[in-house]
């Protein structure tokens, strides 16, 4: 398993974490086993916005004697009805009641992450300002019940008004290459200008993203629902999404030990068999020209990590000091191109790495 610092914070996060919506028809003991299954395997990021009540208490029972194994990620406005069916809620006193019922049902004094939750439109953001809940979510942390403020969202317009508070160290984001590229529902949201540019400002500012919705609710994995008519394996959707800026866990849903078992196959995957450079046959051209980090271009016969120096130096390009000390750590950098053109004859996407390579080294001799 890959462990991803939190920027601010000392957590490790597993790259591949787990989703707990779906956990809504097996029974009470499966969800402990599969749970247990997870950090036995080394999963330690989990995300509590759960398809059902009934998920708390045997996920409480499942993290008793390793409860500082695990980050949990909690959403302040997911609450549940009188059938104990996911809902969710602008109103202060419901929200206060079901982090109260979680806090107890997971034997817990407090959580890793609160999440503002699902802020998609600015009137969200507004309502849960006015209700009292920011508020209540700061008073959680200053206490130390709530250790980081989150929040998650589809809208990278609304996202940036949240992260200019200056409070958040973790966002929950909606990304796959569907959503990304503008082929997504209305989930979607967002130019591929805006959502790039959201990821490489989070980088920036040292905020981490965990990753919803990395196989677009199972549309690409299957070619007949695609809209690319091209069907992704889940490994391919997950290092697409953990190869973006800021990326630091992917928190897929998973229904039963089954599908966690099929899960956990990401983590002992060759790169090749990884390798999500196959969207860029998907003629997709608000991408062409861009580098999108995927390293098809490799090997370099020089050596040179040609993903990781062109997400250095976009990261760098809007003042991510630690990418710049990232970039002249490296053992091989755009110096030692050499000009040979192979990457340029491997580019799925049209990028002109020679040239990047140039614009890149010169960059960095200068800053």
């Amino acid at each position: 398993m890959e462990y991803r610092k939190l920027p601010h914070g000392e957590e490790l996060i597993s790259t591949l974490g787990l989703g707990t919506g779906s956990l809504t028809e097996v029974s009470e003991k499966e969800i402990e086993q599969i749970i247990k299954k997870a950090i036995e395997n080394g999963i330690n990021f989990f995300d509590l916005c759960a398809g059902n009540r009934k998920v708390f208490k045997p996920f409480g029972k499942a993290i008793k004697v390793q409860r500082e194994k695990v980050y949990v990620q909690v959403h302040f406005g997911a609450v549940y009805n009188d059938k104990d069916e996911y809902s969710w809620s602008r109103d202060l006193k419901t929200i206060k009641d079901t982090f109260a019922y979680i806090l107890n049902a997971l034997n817990t004094d407090y959580v890793d992450f609160g999440f503002l939750h699902c802020v998609d439109e600015e009137d969200d953001f507004e309502k849960l300002k006015s209700n009292g809940v920011f508020d209540y979510l700061k008073e959680l942390k200053a206490k130390g019940i709530v250790k980081h403020i989150g929040l998650s969202s589809h809208t990278p317009s609304v996202a940036n008004k949240v992260i200019d508070t200056g409070l958040i160290d973790m966002m929950m984001f909606s990304i796959n290459p569907a959503y990304d590229y503008e082929y997504g529902d209305e989930l979607g949201i967002g130019s591929v200008k805006e959502r790039k540019e959201l990821y490489i400002r989070c980088a920036s500012l040292g905020i981490g993203v965990s990753v919803m919705k990395p196989f677009f609710g199972g549309k690409l994995l299957d070619e007949k629902q695609s809209p690319f008519k091209v069907s992704l394996t889940k490994n391919q959707c997950l290092q697409y999404a953990l190869d973006r800026p800021s990326v630091l866990t992917c928190v897929p849903g998973v229904r039963n030990l089954n599908d966690l078992n099929e899960l956990l196959s990401f983590i002992n995957t060759m790169p090749l068999d990884n390798d999500y450079s196959i969207i860029g046959t998907f003629k997709i051209n608000k991408i062409e020209n861009n580098c999108v980090y995927c390293n098809h271009c490799q090997p370099c016969p020089m050596g040179i990590d040609i993903g990781i120096v062109n997400k250095y130096y976009d990261l760098a390009k809007v003042g991510d000091e630690l990418a710049k000390s990232h970039y002249h750590k490296l053992k091989l950098n755009a110096t030692n191109c050499v000009q040979c053109g192979h990457c340029n004859s491997q580019c799925p996407f049209n990028v002109n790495q020679m040239q990047r390579m140039r614009e890149i080294a010169e960059y960095f001799l200068k800053n």
